[in-house]
């Protein structure tokens, strides 16, 4: 199972290698940087989709979903059924209590 954190840094990779930046934290804006434009915000979907077997959806087109890293990683791992991205590795329909 692909946790978080490896979302994270495999979408880091992909940025690092394709925009060719020194650093980027969790939270930067991708887009209000100025790091991404609406071309290259359509190779991160594709990237996103292929990487992680998941299925970017006419809804799932939001800015929102892929502004930073955390938002990257909180949408793939909401697709793959995981309710809370931040504080649950327990997929949906697994939690208890």
């Amino acid at each position: 199972m692909t946790t978080e954190k490896q979302i994270k840094e495999t979408v880091k990779g992909f940025l690092l290698n394709s925009i060719h930046i020194p650093e980027l934290d969790e939270d930067d804006n991708l887009f209000e940087m100025g790091i991404v434009n609406s071309l290259f915000a359509v190779q991160l979907m594709t990237f996103i989709e292929k990487t992680f077997a998941v299925e970017v959806e006419m809804d799932d087109l939001d800015i929102e979903n892929f502004k930073s890293l955390n938002a990257a990683a909180a949408f793939v791992m909401k697709k793959n059924g995981f309710r809370n991205a931040e504080h649950s590795s327990v997929p949906l329909g697994q939690q208890t209590g």
